[in-house]
């Protein structure tokens, strides 16, 4: 194994645009904008601008809340309010036509008296008094936030009240007078990866730089922050140091007269854990052995809490995962267990008791659908859930978990998909690993079509069945096939369909994506002139690759938010927090295999490129802007053209309304409606 020592990088003559905000780099981004817009922005664009900005400003989409003691919470964006309105409401009217929402915070009001463009990021509410927020403001849609104390009483910001200046801040109450704050506190504070290295106590009216110090991490450790349960009968308080992205130790912060005393929980790193009253709930990454037993990756454990300090519980079984079902999420109401599982990338839903832990199915979920959590409330046994496909808008349902659930909202038909079908098919990848992928197209279509690709791959985020209003008005309903790729990287089958594709075993992440480009033309679904890809974030990393590596399978690429020079990404904003997903560049043993896909470094001037459209954000705090900038002007220095724009603010999502929203999808839509042949 070579020493980890960094490794002298090539000379990069685009190096100076990692400089976000110089004007030397603005001057080459405003160059760029122009000629894309000046191409794409035609009539054409502006039927699809006004058709996006119909569906996500339509005031008939639900609303969803999450329960606050006897009120319901909502944050909402449309025509008027393009900032956002914090509202809440009561059940009783919430499931009216017309709630009646008394409205805490005008976002766009606010922007407009300060003089800031703000964007919604959070409140983190004190329970169970419900009388304060910490308030999350962004500046632009970035990842950075500005923390101000809010009064639900008065509906004002409280003057001395607790307040951050703008960073990555994590913070929470501990009590009303008191709350848990991990922030930049100036030199040595932050990470590697930009996020605290420490949590303090600061308490009501003492200087922030007075805060007592409870727990300091390491440089190199993604981040460190801490989370209070006031249940009472419960109460307690964790502390979590996240060591890379997907490794944690987590502690129990109890108070001592010497003072703040850590008890570790003593669970493998890699596994998630959730405490509800007496239960720990334990979900391993890997396999867990414990004396003569192993527990599988991707299974669900439970213990007293208490008993586990001890270390002579026995742990329990609430799930099992097989070769088609998996565990997508689970939340817990006051006496139920939530779960939802992904059958061969379809959900279901089950209802589980803690102690004996038996399940019983929640019915009435169709296939290729997506069904979610949207809120539980753990001071009752009531939940909402979200059910969706690709040709079925959302379905809210409410209700006890011990009693019927029935539909309180549903979202409208944003486009015609009477005509439109749905299948799942399975492609083979280079190592003979079934992939995945669903196809919605005409039900009478009799040859190929335009076909448009997504897929993700990484960080175990599964990409499951949804309804995509703008996507169906923009692609579906003007002819279009749109297929969703469900490659190893995702969560789709548990923690080794992901695991396998980290580091080393990335490459499998584009094989399997390139196998379903494969099938899909040898299926007959399209052609290689009219397939194209769409990829953003880790996802925009999987376009750069198709570019460079496979461009033969596509006849066009949208690359967004992307990560493309893997040599410096580590180097950029959050990118250190990202090495156990991708391997450090600094190690030689890592950059020999990360060399082998870093879109950057694998241009080629002789290559045969499908046509590209690149898209950032300015204010995206989280993958650098450099990232795209670079792998353009590398690309038109060896004689190719890329189509570039980049949004001036809108943070990762790349939009910081619904208004920009809108302009990047008639963007996307337009390109590849014309550029498909």
């Amino acid at each position: 194994m070579a020493e980890h020592t960094p490794t002298a990088a090539p000379d990069d003559p685009h190096l100076w645009l990692e400089d976000i905000s110089g004007e030397a780099a603005l001057d080459w981004v405003r160059a760029h904008n122009e000629p894309t817009l000046e191409e794409f922005c035609d009539d054409e664009f502006e039927s699809l601008r006004t058709e996006a900005l119909e569906v996500l400003d339509t005031d008939a989409r639900i609303p969803y809340v999450r329960r606050r003691g006897e009120l319901l919470y909502n944050f909402w964006r449309d025509g008027s309010n393009p900032r956002g309105l914090w509202r809440r409401t009561t059940l009783e009217s919430y499931r009216g036509d017309a709630p009646d929402w008394d409205v805490l915070i005008d976002l766009d009001a606010l922007a407009t008296t300060e003089d800031e463009n703000w964007v919604w990021a959070g409140a983190d509410v004190i329970e169970p008094e419900l009388t304060r927020a910490l308030v999350c403001l962004s500046r632009g849609g970035s990842d950075a936030v500005v923390v101000r104390e809010f009064d639900m009483a008065t509906r004002e910001f409280v003057p001395d009240g607790f307040v951050v200046p703008e960073a990555k801040t994590d913070i929470s109450w501990e009590d009303p007078d008191t709350v848990l704050i991990g922030t930049d506190f100036g030199p040595e504070s932050l990470t590697d990866s930009g996020y605290p290295r420490m949590v303090k106590r600061w308490r009501r009216g003492e200087p922030l730089e007075q805060a007592e110090t409870l727990f300091s991490g390491a440089a190199t450790d993604v981040s460190v922050g801490a989370g209070v349960d006031r249940t009472p009968g419960f109460e307690r308080t964790l502390v979590v140091r996240a060591l890379d992205f997907h490794n944690a130790e987590r502690y129990e912060l109890a108070d001592r007269d010497y003072g703040p005393k850590l008890i570790r929980i003593d669970v493998p790193t890699d596994a998630s854990i959730s405490l509800h009253r007496q239960w720990l709930l334990i979900r391993p990454r890997t396999d867990w052995a414990i004396g003569e037993r192993t527990y599988p990756a991707g299974s669900l454990l439970a213990a007293d809490y208490a008993e586990f300090h001890s270390g002579t519980v026995e742990l329990q079984v609430v799930f099992t995962p097989d070769e088609h079902t998996f565990l997508d999420s689970y939340a817990w109401t006051r006496d139920r267990l939530v779960l939802v599982t992904l059958s061969d990338v379809t959900s279901r839903v089950e209802i589980v008791t803690p102690g004996d832990w038996s399940r019983r199915p929640v019915p009435g979920l169709a296939d290729n659908t997506t069904t979610a959590i949207v809120t539980a409330d753990d001071q009752s046994d009531e939940i909402f859930l979200d059910s969706s496909g690709f040709t079925s808008p959302s379905r809210l349902l409410c209700g006890s978990v011990d009693g019927e659930l029935t539909e309180v909202k549903s979202a409208p038909a944003m486009f015609d998909a009477d005509n439109l079908a749905v299948e799942q098919h399975f492609a083979i990848s280079a190592d003979g690993t079934r992939i995945p992928y669903f196809v919605v197209a005409p039900r009478d279509s009799t040859g190929p079509s335009k076909t448009l690709l997504g897929g993700y791959g990484g960080f175990e985020v599964s990409s499951l069945p949804g309804y995509g209003g703008v996507l169906g008005r923009l692609w579906l309903s003007r002819g279009g096939t749109y297929v969703l790729a469900n490659i190893r990287g995702g969560g789709e089958y548990g923690p080794t369909w992901h695991t396998q594709a980290t580091r080393q075993g990335r490459h499998l992440v584009a094989e399997d994506f390139a196998a379903v480009a494969a099938d899909l033309v040898e299926r007959g679904v399209t052609t290689v002139g009219q397939l194209g890809a769409q990829g953003g974030s880790n996802g925009g990393l999987l376009m750069g690759i198709m570019l460079t590596r496979y461009p033969q399978l596509f006849g066009a690429l949208v690359c967004s938010v992307p990560l493309l020079d893997m040599r410096r990404y580590h180097t950029l904003l959050a990118g250190a927090s990202w090495m156990a997903e991708y391997g450090d560049p600094d190690n030689p043993d890592d950059w020999a295999f990360i060399s082998e896909y870093s879109p950057y470094q694998n241009i080629s001037a002789d290559a045969q490129y499908p046509a590209l459209l690149m898209t950032t954000s300015t204010r995206d705090d989280r993958v650098h802007p450099g990232h795209a900038r670079k792998m353009t002007a590398a690309l038109e220095a060896v004689g190719h053209r890329v189509r570039y724009y980049e949004n001036i603010e809108g943070g990762h999502a790349g939009a910081a309304d619904n208004s920009q929203a809108a302009f990047k999808a008639a963007l996307t839509y337009t390109f590849l409606h014309r550029l498909l042949g």
